[in-house]
């Protein structure tokens, strides 16, 4: 699992967070996360316009990890 981990901050509150966007290693490679991460998050933030984005990354996910 390739996955992408968007550190976004509320610009309304003081609160920040992780969000991930998991994808099947099959269909993205981490070389294609890495070159289109920009677009992505572009649109992730188009949908969550009250969020202000301060970093991201691509990286293997895990086994056996969860979302919080």
């Amino acid at each position: 699992m390739i996955e992408l981990v968007i550190a976004a901050c509320l610009s309304t509150a003081p609160e920040c967070r992780d969000f991930s966007l998991i994808y099947d290693a099959q269909d993205v490679s981490l070389m294609s996360c890495a070159l289109h991460g920009q677009q992505t998050i572009a649109e992730w933030h188009a949908s969550h316009q009250d969020w202000t984005v301060s970093r991201w990354a691509c990286g293997f996910r895990e086994p056996g990890s969860r979302d919080i």
